[in-house]
């Protein structure tokens, strides 16, 4: 049996979070950018020594986003709750991470997987439905051509469901064995089996087919009777 991914999953509320960012070259801005992509309120701390045009730009779009141009100090971690190191100093990543440590927080450091506490999956959306892919670090290439399969895969239409569906459940009443009875009976047409119908649907549609087959009688009889 072949080694399973050992990585715990969890979607963080990084909103709640302090971001410390340390770079601000390409990497910090592919960090930034993937922070920003899934939670754009987040309130972000970048250090660096210069900044990117394109990473001051995006920084000046979100007003979470705090730019500190000097070089990285351990006392920037005293404001973090969660830290990203993203320069090309493999050197400065040693002493983050260790100063991280100290402190108990996690740490995400670029292209070095050793050092890293978390890492950051490929991720498909659509709407309220997030999917990530994680390939334990082994094959960043593999996980974003399983990102493009999923969202050519799943239709955007997928989050009206989950919309939908989250109605339909503060609905539905009774205990938990009724609700998921309910539910059942709810879904079953996207599984092939016989479209749900509400009591009430259901008692209408039967005095109306009792109607029908009343009033179609009637008809048949009269069609059918012997002249007089």
């Amino acid at each position: 049996m072949p080694d399973q991914n050992p990585l715990f999953p969890a979607f963080l509320k990084l909103e709640n979070l302090r971001v410390l960012l340390v770079g601000g070259g390409n990497v910090g801005l592919e960090k930034l950018t993937a922070i920003l992509r899934s939670s754009p309120k987040t309130a972000v701390t970048i250090v660096s020594l210069s900044f990117l045009p394109e990473l001051r730009a995006l920084a000046a779009s979100h007003p979470g986003i705090q730019l500190v141009e000097r070089g990285w100090l351990e006392t920037d971690l005293d404001a973090a709750d969660i830290v990203f190191a993203a320069t090309d100093d493999p050197a400065l990543h040693r002493r983050i991470k260790a100063a991280a440590r100290q402190r108990r927080l996690l740490v995400n450091v670029a292209d070095t997987p050793d050092l890293c506490d978390f890492y950051l999956s490929s991720v498909v959306q659509k709407g309220q439905l997030k999917v990530a892919i994680s390939t334990n670090g082994k094959s960043p290439t593999v996980a974003k051509r399983v990102r493009a399969m999923l969202e050519e895969a799943l239709p955007d239409e997928l989050d009206e469901v989950l919309q939908q569906m989250t109605v339909i459940r503060g609905r539905v009443s009774g205990d938990f064995a009724a609700k998921v009875k309910s539910l059942n009976a709810v879904t079953a047409e996207l599984a092939g089996g016989k479209a749900y119908e509400s009591p009430a649907t259901r008692k209408w549609r039967r005095v109306a087919t009792g109607a029908l087959l009343a009033a179609g009688g009637l008809l048949a009889s009269r069609l059918f009777r012997r002249p007089e």
